[in-house]
Parts: C-alpha cells; structure tokens; sequence
C-alpha cells in the first residue's frame, strides 16, 4: 500500500550571503517575489500537491519565518477596520491550520543531508516532500504536484530533474539513467558536484524530492561527501535498487533565486503573469530594451 504523501521539510537555515546586506537582518526566504515570499511561493506549492504538515528546518536569526505564519491579529483587525476587505481576504486564504507548522534548528551549517537528518523526528516513518525555496518553479502544474502524482503510482522516491549544460554539472547532484521515456527517467545512480569529464549524464537534480523516510537511516551515519558536508545525494544513492526510483523532467521553468540574476529574473516572469502588472511590466521594459537605453 502506498502512503499518502502529507509531510513536507523545507530547509531554511542558511545565511543568505549572496544577498548581503539585504539578509542582515531579514531571512532570505523572506525575500519577495512581486508581492509574496519565497517562502511563501513554497509552502502554496506544497499545499497544491496535498501536502498538510510543513517542517521548517531553521537557523539563528529565521523568526520572520515562523512568524510569517501565525495569524496577524492586530493587522488583520486593522484591515478590517479600513474596509481593506481585499487585503484581509489575501491574508486569510495563506492561514495554516493550528499545528500544521513546526520547526526545528540546524544549529550547524553541515549541508543538505545534514539539514533533513534534523527533521527526522517529524518525518518518522512517512514518505514526505523536500522544497528548497529558492528555487522558484513557474508551472501550470505546481512542480510538487507533478512529484506526488508519480509518486502516487509508482511508491518510490521522485525527483525533479533538468538538463544542464555539460560543463555545469559540477555544480549539481548528477543522474545515472536507466529507462528513459522521455518524461520519466529510471535512475540508476547518483553523483554529487562530478567533473564534466566524468558526469554520467547532465540531468540535474533541482531542489524538490519525493523521499521515502529509509533516507533517514543513511543520513543518521553522518557519512561527508562533497565540500566535507552530509550530502543528500550520497543517501538517495544507497536507496537505488531497494526502491522505487525515478527522475521527472517537470514541466514548468526554474528560476534559481539564491542568485541575484535569477531573482531578477523570476521577478519579471512572475508579474507578467499577473494579468493587473504584465501590461505596465511589459511597457517599462520596452524603456529598457530599446536600443538606445
């Protein structure tokens, strides 16, 4: 029987550095996409893909975080009051049930396997999602919905995958493919970070993952890979053979938004989106295409 997919961990510990000094004091999962956190843009993907339970896997100074959850009394009384009923609405349709948010800290920077390992209390024997907030997916189908509904079928592990130019692939967790039907792909292996040279293909994992909980047990051995941190890809790759495992070339477009091209990026294609900005976006930006800008 296969488990209903309800659980989510989204690791949100680290520093932000890229964007210094605008993550002096505010996380960098805080930081807006037009009018919506990145954070936000992750838990609203989970939510469509059915998922019911959020871990935040947190560091020092990720308050807002939390924060961002709760419910805004005092704000929501003053909308209220100011008849900004519109407001008000948008605040309420982000609420989570009570106890449908927990979070737990990484006091230390041990990477992404490192960061799961710590939710492994709330993930005990659930198979469950992983969403990287700053990767921004922009898809008709939310790309965590399109995970669970392989994982529906197949009871196995899912990730999202995406091809990358060759020369690239040293800074990605990297597939070894079996069955490949275009859309679906077996893995039969993973790298972390391989050279080019030696990179068994250049299909990337991005950061959402359907994981059965047996991850856990390899995480726990606290094994060091690349750059001397707890890999998340070394675990998954123990679990190939024993289970299910496949990569989903997800339909959609990622924007990398712990870089500040990418953030810049997904900020135009987000409001071109939204039929109340994509007229003003696409004139602004006709100023500044034109040849003589």
């Amino acid at each position: 029987m296969i488990k209903k997919l309800r659980k989510a961990v989204l690791p949100v510990a680290g520093l932000g550095t890229r964007f210094l000094p605008a993550t002096k004091a505010i996380a960098k999962e805080m930081l807006p996409v037009v009018d919506k956190p990145l954070i936000q843009y992750a838990v609203d993907e989970a939510r469509a893909a059915g998922i019911e339970q959020f871990c935040l896997v947190t560091g020092r100074g990720k308050t807002s975080l939390v924060e961002h959850f709760d419910i805004a009394y005092e704000l929501e009384a003053t909308l209220k009051q100011r008849g900004k009923h519109k407001e008000l609405q948008e605040l309420r349709e982000h609420h989570l049930p009570p106890g449908a948010v927990v979070t737990v800290r990484q006091q230390e920077p041990l990477g992404l396997g490192h960061a799961i390992w710590c939710a492994r209390a709330f993930i005990d024997e659930d198979p469950f999602a992983i969403l990287l907030p700053d990767d921004l997916v922009l898809a008709d189908v939310p790309c965590t919905k399109q995970l669970a509904d392989v994982y529906a079928q197949t009871g196995g592990c899912v990730v999202a995958v995406t091809e990358v130019p060759r020369e690239h692939t040293s800074r990605y967790g990297i597939l070894d493919i079996g069955r490949d039907d275009g859309r679906l792909v077996e893995v039969r292996g993973l790298v972390e970070k391989p050279k080019p040279e030696v990179a068994p293909s250049n299909l990337s994992i991005i950061g959402r993952y359907v994981l059965l909980p047996d991850v856990v047990e390899h995480l726990a051995r606290m094994e060091r890979g690349a750059g001397g941190e707890v890999q998340l890809t070394d675990a998954m790759a123990k679990l190939i053979g024993k289970v299910p495992f496949h990569g989903l070339r997800y339909e959609g477009r990622r924007f990398d938004c712990g870089d500040k091209v990418g953030f810049l990026e997904a900020q135009i294609a987000f409001a071109l989106k939204r039929p109340d900005m994509a007229p003003a976006v696409r004139a602004f930006l006709k100023d500044y295409c034109a040849p003589d800008a």
